[in-house]
């Protein structure tokens, strides 16, 4: 099924032409999410990079609102009486009436207010509202589903709360709420259902539906239109959440998803066609030198490698200096996130370095959160022993340097031979026995409660990846969130990927991808696929994504074992690939981070902003979008020095010229290709004065930069 454009591209500049000027003084916007303060999944990284921005653009009238979790408000929220009037009276008026509702600053850039709704405190009205919910929308909710419940009292809560808003304003008020993801989407039914005087916005970061049946080795894509969507939800036992999250699309003024992958879906699933596509975005901090982003792959590479000693103790045969870091993060989702794909394409590999007798070694990291008692006994005795080794050899270091310092002091040469004694060699005789291991380095780091039916090891049970030294791939699967206060591997997410070469998230179901993107900002290259909404939105802005980096795996038109052998090529082709060559490469991937900030990206969501305000109150707002023309857009071009890799994995598009081939011997200026790229990327969208928000542009940087001159 192709990609058709419409309104709803992703293009940055598909809103070159909607040039509205919107007056926000009276108007206030409620962004209302379970995962406000709240860390859960990806939506909370999408809340939490976007608010600064929000926050300049609305001031004080942005309220995000989510659940009262104490443990997190503990940490990451600072309690404060409400500042504004209106919603001082709403919450003193809900609290009296038997909520209990808090009111605080989420501690993250930006520092915007935040609503938090106890949703356990309620609890005794969930049988009425859920009888109450029966009598509007004919949606049950079975009493055993505790999370569906979760989404009832949240809902009925976030319509109380912005209905008496509502009626606490002397004014007739403006009011927008953006609902995330179904847990939220029952407080905008109710909104519509009570007719409200609230401007509703809904967005799907992914369906429901889609992610059950992708879990379920479903062929997806290809049979969207076939699916019986009420059967395939009842019989996963999700009927009523679905009817949660296809009501809050149909009752939406507006209707968002993350990506064009995800309109596609939900509209053969929800039924509704997406009004605009809101792809995600991130803070992306810019660095004051070119080189500094480098300098800190060397430092987390180099931690990396400690690690990487102490756990192959005994059975470091292999030049480190050669070694190359890979890795997949994410939900444990073995077929959703492509894991399966990528230990067979491992396998593959392996093959091809033994049988070219590369004396390049890959190391994988699998960084998938899974059920553990512990961590396993022989990977924290490895790291123990590594610092062991450390600290012998610091031990004879300096009786060598006594020594040495002595024999100086008193104007002889130094006797080589007689500056390491018995008690020298004796201790280092000690340290090696101890690096001695009857067995091969593990796989897992913790010891697994489900280890004979974890699809991560039986599927190495079956390719044979067991760490053994003939093999040039190694496998390493950490089943925990990696942390800085770890006793095996001390490092944070951020740090762990900027140490790696290479992020590979060959994801089936992806609907947007943040994994990748921040590979990204961090420049490191990374392998998506066209099945998720940042390998479509980087293919339409590239012109060669993999000069950049960006390996775009194709797993929509082509079979597994085709696609497979394609991952395959591309992990070969980066083996194959020099050091220069890499660091040319992490270069121009960082180049790309700006497409990815949220100063571009977050044009979308007030774009969808105004477009409900227009919706819901036309005699006040004015919203003529006009249709983007099929050529809108810009498009990185192909770099025009020296390729990235000894042989492209495929041809531009268009086809480069033969002459092209050549370019391996032109001269590679970091500098003057950097200049070329920044021509082709707007100067960034900035928040216009106190209470006014313009769309619009001519969408060139120059032209933008001359109206500033």
């Amino acid at each position: 099924m192709p990609l058709a454009r419409s309104l709803s591209v992703t293009s940055l500049s598909g809103l070159d032409e909607w040039d509205e000027e919107f007056e926000l003084e009276d108007a206030v916007l409620f962004e209302i999410a379970w995962e406000v303060a709240n860390k859960v999944g990806g939506i909370y990284t999408v809340i939490q990079t976007k608010a600064r921005m929000t926050a300049e653009e609305w001031g004080e009238n942005y309220f995000l609102v989510g659940p009262y979790v104490e443990s997190n408000v503990r940490t990451q929220v600072e309690l404060i009486e409400p500042t504004n009037p209106v919603l001082k009276r709403t919450i003193d008026k809900m609290n009296a009436s038997g909520c209990k509702i808090y009111f605080g600053r989420w501690l993250i850039e930006g520092s915007p207010y935040v609503v938090l709704i106890d949703v356990g405190f309620t609890a005794w009205s969930l049988d009425r509202w859920k009888s109450e919910l029966w009598d509007l929308c004919a949606i049950g909710v079975p009493w055993f589903d505790r999370e569906a419940n979760d989404a009832v009292l949240f809902g009925f809560l976030t319509a109380w709360l912005l209905g008496e808003y509502a009626a606490q304003s002397e004014d007739p008020p403006h009011i927008v709420a953006q609902f995330h993801e179904w847990l939220a989407g029952l407080g905008l039914v109710l909104c519509r259902q009570r007719q409200l005087p609230v401007a509703t916005i809904f967005t799907t970061h992914a369906t429901l539906l889609g992610r059950y049946l992708c879990a379920g080795n479903v062929d997806f894509y290809n049979n969207l239109a076939e699916f019986n969507v009420d059967k395939e939800a009842g019989d996963r036992q999700i009927y009523h959440r679905y009817c949660l999250e296809r009501a809050a699309a149909h009752c939406a003024h507006v209707f968002t998803t993350v990506s064009q992958i995800t309109a596609i879906e939900a509209e053969f699933l929800l039924k509704r066609k997406p009004d605009i596509v809101t792809p995600n975005g991130l803070n992306v901090k810019k660095f004051s030198a070119m080189h500094e982003f480098q300098n800190l792959h060397a430092q987390s590479k180099n931690r990396i490698q400690e690690f990487v000693r102490g756990h192959f103790y005994g059975n470091l045969d292999f030049n480190l200096d050669k070694c190359l870091f890979l890795f997949i993060a994410g939900r444990y989702e073995f077929s959703n996130k492509g894991a399966d794909i990528f230990l067979e394409a491992l396998a593959r590999l392996n093959y091809l370095l033994r049988v070219n007798h590369s004396d390049v070694t890959v190391i994988a990291f699998f960084i998938m959160p899974a059920r553990t008692n512990n961590f396993n006994v022989e990977t924290l005795k490895g790291q123990a022993v590594r610092k062991q080794l450390w600290d012998t050899a610091q031990t004879v270091k300096e009786r060598f340097g006594k020594k040495l310092y002595e024999s100086l002091l008193v104007g002889q040469l130094p006797d080589v031979s007689k500056m390491l004694d018995k008690e020298d060699f004796t201790i280092m005789k000690r340290a090696i026995f101890a690096t001695q291991r009857q067995c091969q380095p593990p796989v897992c780091t913790h010891n697994m409660l489900e280890d004979s039916s974890d699809p991560i090891l039986n599927c190495v049970r079956r390719i044979g990846l067991f760490n053994s030294s003939a093999d040039r791939v190694k496998i390493i699967f950490h089943p925990e969130f990696l942390s800085s206060t770890s006793p095996l591997l001390p490092m944070d997410y951020e740090e762990f990927v900027r140490g790696c070469h290479l992020g590979v998230f060959p994801s089936y179901y992806e609907p947007w991808g943040y994994t990748p993107a921040e590979c990204t900002v961090m420049g490191i290259p990374s392998i998506s696929t066209n099945l998720s909404g940042f390998g479509c939105f980087m293919e339409e802005h590239i012109a060669d994504p993999t000069a950049y980096g960006i390996y775009i795996l194709d797993r929509r038109y082509k079979g597994v074992d085709e696609s497979c052998n394609q991952l395959t090529s591309f992990l070969f082709q980066f083996c194959k690939q020099s050091r220069r060559q890499r660091i040319i490469q992490r270069n121009r991937t960082e180049r790309l981070s700006d497409l990815l900030d949220w100063r571009y990206l977050g044009r979308y969501y007030i774009a969808a902003r105004h477009m409900a305000l227009a919706k819901a109150f036309p005699d006040t707002y004015v919203y003529d979008p006009q249709e983007p023309s099929s050529a809108s857009g810009f498009r990185y071009p192909r770099p025009a020095s020296v390729p990235p890799s000894p042989a492209l994995s495929r041809h531009s598009s268009p086809h480069h010229s033969e002459a092209e081939d050549n370019d391996e011997d032109e001269h590679y200026d970091e500098e003057l290709e950097a200049e070329k790229d920044r021509v082709n990327i707007r100067q960034p969208y900035t928040i216009p004065v106190k209470g006014k928000a313009v769309l619009g542009g001519n969408g060139s940087g120059e032209d933008e930069a001359s109206e500033k001159n």
